[in-house]
C-alpha cells in the first residue's frame, strides 16, 4: 500500500512539473521565436517589379537618435544589406513613427514622390518605393499608380547555428483575398536576403476569392528546392492603370481606401520533429559498487545516484543495462570498460511526463503602400 501511494505521488509531482514546463516554454518561445531587434527595410522597385539600386532617402526623425533628419543611400555604410542593390536595411534603430521621402533616384528613373509613414515597434518594418522609367508613357498619367504589399518570408529548417534564427522548422503562408466586386490582377515576386530575385508571377483573382503564396511557391519561382533554409521578402503589387490589361484606375483615391486586397502572413515555427505526447519515465536509483576501468570519478562510488529514462509501455527492459548505457555516454566508456563496472539498483519509480511542444505561431496583417 505504501509503495502504491509512493508511485501515485511521484506521478502527480512529475505531471505538475511537466505542465509548468509546457506553459513556461510556450510563453517564452512564443514571445521570442520571431522576436528581432528593431529594424527598417526600404525596398526600391521599378514599375515591372524589379529591384532598382542607387536610390537615396530622407528619414524623419533620425532613427538612431530620435531627433533631426537622417539621409541614407543604397549600399552606404549604415546599410546592413549593402550587397543587395535596391534593398536598404537599418538595424538597431529606435522604436517610433517615421516619415520616409525618396530624395534621389538612379539614372533613368524618376523619384517616387509619395512619402511613406511607418511605425517601428521591436520588429522588422518594410517600406516600398516604386520608380518609373523616365521614358515611360506611364509617367505622364497622373492616375498611374500601384499598390504594393511587402512581407517577410522564412522557409525551411535550421539544424545548427547556420541560420539567423534558433534551430527548428519554419514555414510561411501568405493569404490574399480580393474583396472587390471585380477581377483583380496581381503581380508577385520574391527577393532572397543576400541572394537572387525571382521573375514576377501573375495572379488573376476573381471577385471575393482568395489565393495563397506558400514556401513551396517561393522556392519554385526562385528555382530553389534544395537549400535547407531561405528567407527574404515577397513583393505583391496591384497595378492601378489600364496599361496592364484589366487593371484599375484610382484617381485622387484617399489613402485609407487603397487597400484593394486583404493580405495576411501566417508564420509557424516548431523545433520538434513529432507532436507532443505523454511518455512513461523510469526514475532509477542506483549505486556504483566497483569500477576497474578507472574512468568514473571516485566521488561517485557507494552513494545514491539517480537517473530518469523514458520507458516503453508493456515492454520488458534491462534496468541495469539502461544505467550502464547512460554511464557509457557520460564518461565515454567502451564495452570493455562497462564489463569492469559493478552497479546495484536500489529503487525504480514510475512517472508520466509530457514532451512540451516547442511551437510558435504568428499572424501579421500587411498594410498597403501606394506607389507612383
Amino acid at each position: 500500500m505504501k509503495r502504491k501511494s509512493k508511485i501515485l505521488l511521484s506521478i502527480f509531482v512529475v505531471l505538475i512539473t511537466s505542465i509548468m514546463l509546457i506553459v513556461t516554454g510556450l510563453e517564452i518561445h512564443q514571445n521570442s521565436v520571431f522576436a528581432q531587434s528593431a529594424s527598417l527595410t526600404i525596398i526600391s522597385l521599378s514599375s515591372d517589379n524589379k529591384l532598382v539600386g542607387g536610390n537615396q532617402f530622407s528619414i524623419s526623425p533620425n532613427p538612431f537618435t530620435g531627433t533631426g533628419n537622417y539621409t541614407i543611400k543604397d549600399n552606404s555604410s549604415d546599410d546592413t544589406d549593402k550587397d543587395k542593390d535596391g534593398v536598404i536595411t537599418l538595424s538597431g534603430i529606435k522604436n517610433g513613427n517615421y516619415v520616409i521621402i525618396q530624395t534621389s533616384a538612379s539614372s533613368g528613373y524618376s523619384v517616387d514622390q509619395i512619402q511613406k509613414t511607418t511605425q517601428v515597434n521591436n520588429s522588422q518594418t518594410v517600406v516600398t518605393f516604386t520608380d518609373i522609367p523616365n521614358n515611360s508613357a506611364i509617367q505622364s498619367s497622373s492616375s498611374s499608380r500601384s499598390i504594393t504589399y511587402t512581407t517577410k518570408f522564412e522557409c525551411g529548417s535550421i539544424y545548427a547555428g547556420e541560420g539567423p534564427l534558433r534551430p527548428g522548422h519554419y514555414d510561411t503562408d501568405i493569404s490574399l483575398f480580393n474583396k472587390q466586386s471585380f477581377q483583380t490582377q496581381v503581380l508577385w515576386n520574391a527577393v532572397v536576403n543576400n541572394g537572387p530575385s525571382s521573375n514576377a508571377v501573375l495572379l488573376k483573382m476573381d471577385s471575393e476569392t482568395s489565393k495563397s503564396i506558400t514556401c513551396q511557391d517561393i522556392r519554385t519561382t526562385l528555382g530553389n528546392n534544395n537549400e535547407n533554409f531561405i528567407e527574404g521578402f515577397t513583393i505583391i503589387t496591384v497595378p492601378l492603370d489600364s496599361t496592364f490589361g484589366g487593371g484599375m484606375t484610382m484617381t485622387n483615391q484617399p489613402l485609407n481606401d487603397i487597400n484593394v486586397l486583404n493580405v495576411q502572413a501566417f508564420y509557424t515555427a516548431n523545433a520538434l520533429d513529432t507532436l507532443p505526447h505523454e511518455v512513461i519515465i523510469d526514475k532509477i536509483s542506483f549505486y556504483i559498487i566497483q569500477d576497474d576501468s578507472g574512468k568514473i570519478p571516485a566521488s561517485m562510488f557507494r552513494k545514491t545516484l539517480d537517473i530518469s529514462i523514458p520507458s516503453g509501455l508493456n515492454q520488458i527492459s534491462d534496468t541495469e543495462k539502461k544505467v550502464k548505457d547512460a554511464l557509457a555516454k557520460q564518461y565515454s566508456l567502451s564495452d570493455e570498460d562497462l564489463a569492469k563496472i559493478v552497479i546495484r539498483i536500489k529503487d525504480v519509480s514510475i512517472g508520466v511526463g509530457v514532451l512540451h511542444d516547442d511551437h510558435a505561431i504568428s499572424l501579421s496583417t500587411i498594410n498597403p503602400q501606394l506607389g507612383s
